[in-house]
């Protein structure tokens, strides 16, 4: 659950998804779902010459399952407080494990 609430403090910020089969969408960040599922709007196809036809496309829904990376804004990211949820999240982990 770390992930999906960290991606959702990133609502209407440009975001690069790289997907398994080598595409790159370049677009605004509108809607992200606990299965990492993502909705862009505004995109743009980074090898436009290999994805002519995508150039009409104005948003896209992506499918959780077929994202590669989630490239960033290294402005948008506060890496001290994820930091610090990742590990509260692990010692919550690891109380949970050591409670059974």
């Amino acid at each position: 659950m770390l992930f999906f609430s960290f991606f959702k403090t990133l609502i209407d910020e440009q975001v690069i998804v790289e997907l398994k089969n080598d595409m790159s969408i370049r677009g605004t960040l509108k809607s992200v779902d606990q299965f990492l599922n993502i909705k862009l709007d505004d995109i743009s196809v980074l090898d436009e010459i290999k994805y002519p036809h995508l150039s009409a496309v104005k948003n896209v829904f992506i499918r959780g399952s077929v994202v590669r990376y989630v490239h960033l804004p290294a402005a948008v990211v506060d890496s001290t407080l994820l930091e610090d949820a990742t590990r509260k999240e692990a010692s919550a982990q690891a109380a949970k494990t050591n409670t059974r």
